[in-house]
Formats: structure tokens, sequence, C-alpha cells
């Protein structure tokens, strides 16, 4: 089994409609391989969740706020989805600008349902194969990557490595794919 010991992850979120499940499960799933885990969004102020895009939930305190997060601090990069969290994370420039950095530095970066859409903003698909919410789809290729429906994928294209998973569902086989790439 592959540990994540002395990895630290960044987990990126907006303020608002973050899937539950997205934003918990790879939280513990990291910190169950021995990785850190380290929840960043906006504003330190808390992060509401849905569950199913419509249904509020819990809200999570956040740990630090992109601002001031240094790529350089972090091994991997990990952005749930939930459909307004992805909308609000792709339209905040700092969020997007963290994203571009994970890949401009060769950082892994793993994306789950809605989530891509910060790699489409970001403009970091070209040459890229991923899934993700059948969606996203006509996103992703007019945004230069190729779409594909599986229940994870990774792709070490352009010399970094991509995670990428469609929903709530394939999280198990998400949060080990991480583990596997990222633990080495």
């Amino acid at each position: 089994m592959s540990t994540l010991q002395g990895k630290k992850i960044a987990v990126l979120t907006s303020q608002e409609g973050v899937e539950k499940a997205e934003l918990e499960s790879p939280i513990a799933a990291i910190r169950e391989a021995g990785g850190t885990a380290v929840h960043v969004a906006p504003k330190l102020e808390p992060v509401q969740s849905m569950v199913g895009d419509t249904d509020k939930d819990a809200t999570f305190d956040p740990d630090a706020t992109v601002a001031d997060v240094d790529v350089a601090d972090f091994d991997a990069l990990v952005i749930p989805g939930g459909t307004v969290n992805a909308d609000h994370v792709r339209g905040d420039a700092a969020s997007v600008a963290l994203v571009t950095a994970f890949a401009e530095a060769k950082k892994p970066i793993a994306s789950i349902c809605h989530g891509p859409w910060a790699l489409v903003e970001a403009g970091v698909l070209p040459g890229k194969t991923l899934t993700s919410f059948p969606t996203l789809r006509t996103d992703i290729v007019n945004a230069g990557g190729t779409w594909v429906d599986e229940t994870v994928f990774h792709c070490p294209g352009r010399g970094w490595d991509l995670i990428t998973s469609r929903n709530p569902d394939d999280l198990e086989a998400f949060n080990a794919k991480i583990a596997e790439v990222v633990g080495g």
C-alpha cells in the first residue's frame, strides 16, 4: 500500500458549494496514509458543503487562504467538485493562479467531478487526457484536453501528473490513485 508519509497536499475549495464527500474523503485518505492535508480557500471563513449539489450540509474551516499558500511547500493539489464550488474556484483569479502554479511546478494535481473546470480556466489541459463529470466534456475538449469516461484516469503527459475521476462514486479509486502517484 502506498504511503503519503511526509507529503503535504493542498485541497482547494471556494467558500461555498463543495460536494461534501469530495472534500472529506480525500482529506481523510491523505491523513490515513500518513500525509498532511491542508484545506485552502480564498478566505479563512467557513466553507459550506453540499450533498448532491442541492442540499446544504456541514461547514468546514479552511486551514489557510489561497493568498498564503506557496506551491513550494506542497507535494500535490486536490480540487474537489460540487458545481457551485467549481464555478467559484474557476472564477477566483488567485485560485486559478494557484492551479497554474502547481502545473508549472510539475506537481501532481488531482481533481474530481466538476473540479476540472479550474484546469480549463488555468489553461493547463492541452496534451492532457482526463475524466470528469460528463457535462464538462465539451469544456475540456475546447480547452485542448482529451476526455474519457473512466472511474479514475492518471495522465503523466507534459511532465506532470493529473489524476481525475467523475463523481463521488469514484472516490475510493480516486483516493487510491492519489496515494499511488503522490506517494510514489
